[in-house]
């Protein structure tokens, strides 16, 4: 005669799968314990890099705000070169050497934005544009002042169409920007002068359509008519 089956409960249920799942567990670690340990040890790596980077990144700010605001005088007296070399007499880094050593902070950064426009001023338009070029920043007076650096620069190099193309991405990207008449205006000279007629055309209209009550707006017609002959 057959016996009747003990009835198992939903606990034993549970703490039967519970012991399932940790021995499966158990089992995973016991095959793969060096692979996990390589990982461990890894993560640990990168995040002690990570603050490591983070405090020298801090550190190196701090230098770079310091040497920037003892350079700084240089730029703001006009004397250009000596902003860009420094003056070891008088224990005064240059704008270049804190590019160079700290360029990857905030300070460092802005230090490339007047290490390029010093150039920019010294004609040094090459110089300038590699620096504009690097410059990050996303407000909306640095970057503004960025493009519109780069197409002074491509313009001084008889560089129209780049020129044009600078002016053009700066007004339409800050539209309302007070320069953006002003720089829809040099883009379309410059598109002119580089022989795109219909480009200048374009954005001429533009001009007087988008901005009537500026002076650039109220003069677009001329270089309608003036391109229109």
């Amino acid at each position: 005669m057959l016996k009747a089956q003990k009835k198992i409960s939903k606990k034993q249920l549970k703490q039967d799968a519970l012991l399932t799942n940790v021995a499966k567990i158990t089992s995973f670690y016991e095959d793969n314990k060096r692979t996990l340990g390589i990982i461990l040890v890894a993560l640990v790596v990168v995040v002690a890099g990570t603050l490591i980077y983070a405090r020298n990144q801090a550190a190196n700010n701090e230098k770079a705000t310091t040497a920037l605001g003892k350079v700084l005088e240089f730029y703001d007296t006009n004397q250009l070169q000596l902003a860009i070399d420094g003056s070891a007499e008088r224990g005064i880094v240059g704008l270049k050497s804190i590019v160079d050593n700290y360029g990857s902070t905030d300070a460092g950064n802005l230090a490339r934005f007047y290490l390029a426009d010093a150039y920019f001023q010294l004609r040094k338009y090459d110089e300038a544009l590699e620096q504009f070029d690097k410059f990050s920043g996303s407000e909306q007076l640095v970057s503004v002042s960025r493009l519109t650096g780069m197409a002074g620069c491509y313009e001084a190099k008889g560089e129209y169409e780049k020129a044009a193309e600078h002016y053009e991405k700066a007004a339409t990207k800050y539209p309302k920007d007070v320069d953006a008449a002003g720089n829809l205006n040099h883009a379309a000279d410059n598109y002119a002068r580089a022989g795109k007629k219909d480009r200048a055309l374009d954005i001429y209209k533009k001009l007087k359509k988008e901005y009537p009550t500026t002076q650039f707006g109220r003069d677009a017609d001329r270089g309608i008519a003036r391109l229109s002959v």
